[in-house]
């Protein structure tokens, strides 16, 4: 038992008091938080500044292995799933507290200003530019990026297949392929069959004509274009 029926907590205030007043200590803790909030609105400012920064100057032996990803695999995510890898300062959508966090606790860590930042998300969570679109990335170098921070809900798991037709130009005829295949499987062609040779391989070939015409004709009438294209573009018009 502490003498004189004191309690731990108060002899800590006493050992405070003898070092320090309270107004030294608050006025202490008050010049570190306004520090930590300007340290926190240069990095906002540097996520909505547009950077031609490739690399930053990382620790290697503090990175974690499992956050470093070359442009590659990004790329193929970002095909698989249409999704856009542009530069931060074109996101539109609040960047959270956390991720904010977390660039300060590396940039502590690595003891240096990362810049540069990108970000994986559908197009329209981007600003994309007119020719008259979350994860978060820092690039370390020679295409490698380390993944920062992940927020929002997962996407959909029937995205991925949802987007398969228009993934490239190939996945696109082999969708229309399939397509015309259906309509011909369900078209009565058995009378014509009988006084027409290869009736039914000629009317798939009508058909995947013109479902192949008809649906590239709506597809690029608005401004659309394929995964493979659009994965890493500025623009809206794709």
């Amino acid at each position: 038992m502490l003498l004189n029926n004191k309690t731990l907590l108060d002899e800590l205030k006493d050992i405070r008091s003898k070092k320090h007043s309270e107004s030294q200590i608050l006025d202490a803790v008050k010049l570190i938080l306004q520090e930590n909030e300007e340290e926190r609105i240069t990095i906002k400012d540097t996520l909505l500044k547009k950077s031609s920064t490739n690399q930053n100057n990382f620790e290697f032996d503090l990175l974690e292995s499992d956050k470093i990803y070359h442009i590659d695999d990004i790329k193929k995510v970002c095909i698989d799933f249409r999704l856009r890898f542009l530069d931060s300062s074109m996101f539109v959508n609040t960047i959270p507290e956390e991720a904010i966090t977390k660039i300060s606790k590396l940039e502590k860590n690595h003891n240096t200003n990362l810049d540069g930042f990108k970000i994986v998300a559908p197009s329209k969570a981007f600003a994309l530019l007119h020719y008259d679109d979350p994860l978060l990335f820092a690039p370390i170098g020679n295409d490698y990026y380390y993944l920062i921070h992940k927020w929002g809900k997962d996407l959909d798991w029937y995205r991925k297949y949802l987007v398969w037709p228009i993934k490239n130009l190939f996945n696109f005829v082999i969708f229309c392929g399939f397509v015309s295949l259906f309509i011909t499987l369900i078209s009565p062609v058995d009378n014509l069959a009988k006084t027409v040779p290869l009736a039914p391989f000629i009317l798939f070939l009508f058909m995947f004509k013109a479902v192949i015409a008809s649906t590239a004709y709506y597809f690029f009438l608005s401004g659309k274009n394929f995964n493979s294209e659009i994965w890493n573009r500025k623009f809206k018009e794709n």
